[in-house]
């Protein structure tokens, strides 16, 4: 079929998917009578003779060629075969790396797939928050077995936050509070020791932040919540659990999140865990 000047024929060569060189095609043939155009879409583009079938055939078609494809070597000789061909030929992407090399101060890696790349991190950091979400505060003990790390202690030991702020570090996280009075659920034993972090603070510091959290939600400081007798008897449970699991414990006293997640880092990259 050959191209005409009413439904035109554009190849999109790239070395990814080519999606961002047909998104591009599409928003500028919609300017022209609404886009008629049959595009072909040539992805993963890795080597020359692709690149000559793709311009024998757009001279054939009397189309033309866009491409978003970012190695130097590919880039030269489509431009050469495309000149010899007389088909004309569109950089999508080479003014904005021009421009964005200006800014910078420096020139473009010019590695393929880099944007997919970043998508593929994007929804793996998604996922993670929204398993952070489901299994907060042990809602489904089964949530236990397929996070990357699981996070025991006592209530007000930054069990959640934490979850969240590892979840943005796409590490998938579940929580589980220790209270005497509930069981801890059968998973927390069966969960690998090293994939679990047992979390404890000082008793004073913690029946301190328990004595705001009461006093944020309208209620008496003289609650058993924030009794000391109580948080004493929390913190020995939390610790006999603990010490049955068998995991590497840390005391969030004085420590903010980020330093929290540090330690927890290192722990794991000493293991040999979350690679």
């Amino acid at each position: 079929m050959s191209s005409t000047t009413d439904h035109p024929t554009i190849y999109l060569l790239s070395d990814s998917v080519g999606e961002t060189a047909e998104f591009v095609v599409r928003a500028a043939a919609s300017q022209f009578n609404g886009g008629d155009v049959d595009i072909r879409r040539i992805p993963y583009v890795d080597d020359k003779k692709i690149i000559l079938e793709t311009v024998q055939a757009a001279a054939e078609t009397h189309g033309m060629i866009a491409f978003t494809m970012v190695v130097t070597d590919l880039q030269e000789y489509l431009l050469e075969e495309a000149e010899k061909a007389s088909v004309p030929v569109v950089d999508i992407m080479g003014p904005m790396l021009e421009g964005l090399a200006g800014l910078y101060k420096r020139d473009p890696k010019r590695e393929p797939g880099l944007v997919r790349r970043l998508d593929e991190e994007y929804f793996r950091k998604i996922e993670a928050i929204e398993f952070a979400v489901k299994y907060d505060d042990g809602r489904d003990p089964r949530g236990l077995l397929r996070a990357d790390i699981v996070l025991i202690g006592v209530s007000r030991t930054s069990k959640t936050p934490l979850s969240m702020y590892l979840a943005h570090k796409r590490i998938k996280v579940a929580n589980v509070p220790l209270v005497p009075e509930v069981e801890a659920p059968e998973e927390l034993y069966i969960v690998p020791p090293e994939k679990c972090i047992g979390l404890t603070i000082d008793p004073d510091q913690l029946n301190g932040i328990r004595r705001e959290r009461l006093k944020s939600l309208g209620l008496t400081s003289q609650a058993n919540y924030a009794n000391m007798e109580r948080i004493l008897q929390e913190l020995e449970y939390s610790e006999k659990v603990i010490k049955r699991v068998g995991c590497p414990i840390i005391d969030v006293s004085n420590k903010a999140v980020e330093e929290t997640a540090n330690i927890i880092f290192d722990i794991f990259r000493t293991g040999g865990g979350l690679t």
